[in-house]
């Protein structure tokens, strides 16, 4: 089975790595600020690379894309390991939290993602194998809703997440609402 560290592979010799990962922190930025069609010679412009550095890390537009996608799931990853010595219900919330991050550059990704790739269903997969466990510790402390599945949690946040929002303090409150409809009553 497919595994999300198989689906992106970072160069081996510490020079390439590190203009492979410049060019993935250059295109989240660029890509959240302008949209999947952004340009690619700005992005290798704030990366710090000639643009033939970015193809022959990114032969299209398309693997640049999952490849930022990968990352943002891999920091879902990094978080639930994170949050692992908070309390279960403050574990779930910063988890949670992370979530509504990576769904912001997830949107700005969105259009240019092929959304029935292979990439997207491990991406998916790792997502759910990463917040699942958080969400089953709170459970089990009884301070979670134990009628809710963690793509229940995931689904909820991704529409509401979605609403036009007034400010940046009613979207606060709102995402702050919806999380707080799963904690166990």
């Amino acid at each position: 089975m497919t595994t999300i560290n198989d689906v992106v592979r970072r160069p081996q010799r510490a020079d390439a790595r590190r203009n492979f990962d410049a060019l993935i922190a250059a295109a989240r930025e660029v890509f959240s600020a302008e949209g999947s069609n952004a340009s690619l010679e700005e992005i290798a412009r704030r990366a710090g690379v000639g643009i033939g550095t970015l193809y022959r890390n990114f032969p299209a537009r398309e693997a640049l894309l999952e490849a930022v996608y990968v990352e943002e799931v891999q920091g879902l990853g990094r978080a639930a390991e994170e949050v692992a010595d908070l309390e279960p219900w403050d574990a779930l919330e910063a988890w949670l939290y992370r979530f509504i991050e990576y769904l912001r550059t997830k949107r700005a990704l969105v259009d240019g993602l092929n959304k029935t790739s292979e990439v997207m269903a491990v991406c998916r997969a790792a997502m759910y194998e990463a917040g699942g466990p958080v969400l089953a510790r709170a459970q089990a402390a009884g301070v979670a809703r134990d009628d809710v599945t963690i793509e229940d949690a995931v689904r909820m946040l991704a529409g509401v997440s979605g609403a036009a929002f007034s400010d940046a303090a009613q979207r606060e409150r709102v995402m702050g609402i919806t999380i707080d409809a799963l904690r166990a009553r």
